[in-house]
């Protein structure tokens, strides 16, 4: 369960990135004593433009998954927390899929992905991970029975394909993620949904007050999306406002110019776009009724 504004945020970014992909469940929880799965991800689709949009997101929602974030380096305890709710979860696979008659092959039982800030060589070492060829710099392979993954956010190349993971990092790194995202086009999708999860962890930050020193230095780069984050708001607010209120005026000037229309053809109206409603404002006065407006509107002229 969410138990810090950094799990929130790391659950809605972890679901904004793999939904694309299949099934996210954020309250999973272990079957036997209370213990919940920060995400379990099960893959239903498949969308090669939407991997590569994901970057390594993307790539890790090719098998059904368990992910971990943490905002510190986890201890052994807790690694060890991660492999048993994985072990479990994989029993109950299991069990489901012999209850089902299923035959169920080892590479499609859940693999355990823990998103750590840092990892020391100690930590590593010490569960035998090792790097991966396959995946590059950052991404540590436990032996291949455990069937469990650690990337080391910090040691993330910087590229496109990394850059969503990184928002995961802590310092440098994150803060260096946060530019990333603030330079992207304002017209990506991802930049907006995004910049729409840092000013939620910002508020949740203010709201608690419990804040490390690192997050007040952070706090000057998520304001920073916040208002950016706001300023697109007002924007698109401002730009909606003057849209509706030129249908507005146009329906008036056609209930004058032709008498009252009927509901299909307003709707009609009410669905155009700017342009098209700016031009349909220049052509009404040539309107003497119903019909003129339906010819323009079917045709874009009198005829």
């Amino acid at each position: 369960m969410s138990r810090t504004p950094f799990d929130s945020f790391a659950k809605q970014l972890l679901e904004e990135f793999l939904s694309p992909f299949g099934e996210v469940d954020t309250t999973y929880e272990v079957p036997g004593e209370s213990r919940f799965v920060d995400v379990l991800f099960i893959p239903t689709a498949h969308s090669t433009d939407a991997t590569q949009a994901s970057g390594l997101f993307g790539e890790i929602a090719a098998t059904p998954c368990l992910l971990e974030p943490f905002r510190n380096q986890p201890s052994w305890i807790e690694v060890r927390n991660c492999l048993l709710k994985l072990f479990l979860v994989q029993a109950e696979t299991v069990r489901r899929a012999r209850r089902d008659d299923e035959r169920l092959l080892d590479a499609e039982l859940p693999q355990l992905w823990i998103l750590t800030p840092s990892a020391s060589q100690t930590l590593l070492s010490s569960f035998g991970a090792k790097a991966s060829e396959h995946w590059g710099a950052g991404v540590y392979a436990l032996p291949v029975a455990l069937k469990s993954m650690i990337i080391a956010i910090n040691q993330l190349p910087r590229t496109e394909a990394t850059l969503w993971v990184r928002l995961l990092g802590r310092g440098a790194t994150q803060q260096q993620a946060i530019e990333e995202v603030l330079a992207l086009p304002t017209d990506d999708s991802r930049r907006s949904n995004v910049l729409q999860l840092l000013v939620n962890w910002k508020i949740s930050l203010e709201l608690t007050e419990l804040f490390e020193q690192e997050e007040q230095n952070l706090m000057a780069q998520l304001s920073q999306a916040y208002l950016e984050w706001e300023q697109a708001t007002r924007q698109q607010g401002i730009e909606q406002g003057i849209e509706q209120g030129e249908k507005a005026l146009v329906l008036r000037l056609l209930s004058r110019q032709v008498g009252v229309l009927p509901e299909p053809m307003r709707h009609r109206i009410e669905t155009l776009d700017r342009i098209q409603l700016e031009l349909l404002g220049e052509a009404l006065l040539a309107f003497s009724s119903l019909s003129d407006l339906e010819n323009w509107l079917d045709h874009g002229s009198l005829q």
